[in-house]
């Protein structure tokens, strides 16, 4: 690709850039009246369970011990040797981050050094929000908008640019990528920055995770996130693995405490207990399970709307005319939906649903077919 066209690649996504996110439930719960518990936010892709009560009483553990007087450890020592174990990797390979958004601008940094990145999209916003920050050139290669219900699927895209950003299992299409086909992806790049916030709360996701191929390849950075799977958004949790050269270097320029004395506590919490975090992955996949299958034979049976197959918490929907109204309606209600003209290639007729309780799936779906008879 010349200077030109790469440029006129840069230009347009800057131009066009929308970057909203879900989850805005404050601000909603403002403007309807309502308390943010009395919000079902289907537009954030959370667990719909409360927080472990063993991370509760850490918590309370750690303001009761007045840990919060000190500042932070600088190098998450204890932290990065939990991690490790849990993923039998090297510490040295592992940086801690302030949710996997922080690590997200720092690996457009470590993007910017390597040319041209590939964006599949429609795909998560934050990624050329970083993109940008670095004034990195990036392109957006469109994804097939119709796929199957069996998972994980063959990555679809042939190589383009030096960088490319993968989501596995794939925002906001739900799609689960093999880990073959994409360890073939990661020969054909500079550099591959894959995105596992989801893929624990996937059933069978973790099957297809990238962690294991981190001593291959010094190209590969793997992100995960611990705020989604034990909804947990507030304490602001994840970290990159990858390259330790890479990662030394990203430590030197971050801010010198990203996490505070409570993520860090929930860190080594949460993963120290294996059983635990075994019990509680199996309750999630269950509901997964169940309540995906619901969902989608009752908002089926709408006219005119398409349901599309996911292998996770969430799921696109798509309508002949503008969902545009239907949200409106819905948010009336105090139901928010993610709608989709920020993501590229999609627009009005198409919106973002998170699955959430049954009791809530079923109000949920209900009034999504209200929403149609209006």
């Amino acid at each position: 690709m010349n200077k030109s066209e790469t440029n006129d690649y840069k230009i347009l996504a800057m131009q066009s850039s929308n970057l909203r996110h879900g989850g805005n439930v404050y601000a909603k719960a403002k403007k309807l009246n309502l308390l943010p518990s009395e919000i079902i936010d289907a537009s954030a892709s959370l667990v719909p369970f409360d927080p472990p009560a063993i991370l509760i009483d850490s918590l309370n553990a750690e303001i009761k011990n007045l840990g919060f007087r000190y500042y932070p450890e600088r190098h998450f020592s204890d932290l990065k040797e939990i991690i490790g174990e849990f993923h039998k990797i090297n510490p040295d390979n592992i940086l801690p981050g302030n949710g996997a958004s922080e690590l997200i601008t720092w690996a457009g940094y470590e993007a910017s050094k390597f040319g041209i990145s590939c964006i599949p999209s429609p795909s998560f916003v934050d990624y050329e929000r970083s993109l940008n920050f670095w004034n990195s050139n990036f392109m957006h290669c469109e994804l097939p908008r119709n796929w199957g219900n069996v998972f994980p699927q063959s990555f679809p895209l042939h190589p383009k640019g030096d960088v490319i950003w993968i989501t596995n299992p794939h925002n906001p299409t739900g799609q689960l990528w093999g880990k073959y086909s994409l360890e073939k992806i990661i020969k054909k790049y500079k550099l591959v920055i894959c995105d596992e916030a989801f893929l624990s709360i996937t059933p069978n996701g973790d099957k297809e995770s990238l962690i294991p191929l981190i001593q291959k390849y010094d190209n590969l950075l793997v992100l995960r996130s611990l705020t989604k799977i034990f909804n947990i958004p507030g304490l602001r949790l994840g970290y990159v693995i990858g390259s330790s050269k890479t990662l030394k270097q990203w430590k030197i320029n971050r801010d010198p405490w990203p996490l505070n004395c409570f993520a860090i506590k929930a860190g080594i919490e949460l993963l120290s207990n294996k059983k635990f975090y075994e019990k509680w992955t199996r309750q999630i996949h269950r509901w997964i399970n169940i309540e995906r299958e619901r969902v989608y034979k009752k908002l089926s049976k709408i006219e005119n709307l398409k349901v599309h197959n996911s292998s996770t918490n969430f799921f696109l929907i798509e309508s002949k005319t503008s969902l545009s109204p239907n949200i409106k309606y819905l948010e009336n209600k105090g139901i928010l939906l993610r709608e989709c003209t920020s993501f590229r290639f999609l627009d009005e007729k198409w919106a973002r649903i998170s699955l959430q309780s049954k009791k809530n799936n079923t109000l949920l779906c209900n009034e999504i077919q209200n929403s149609f008879k209006k």
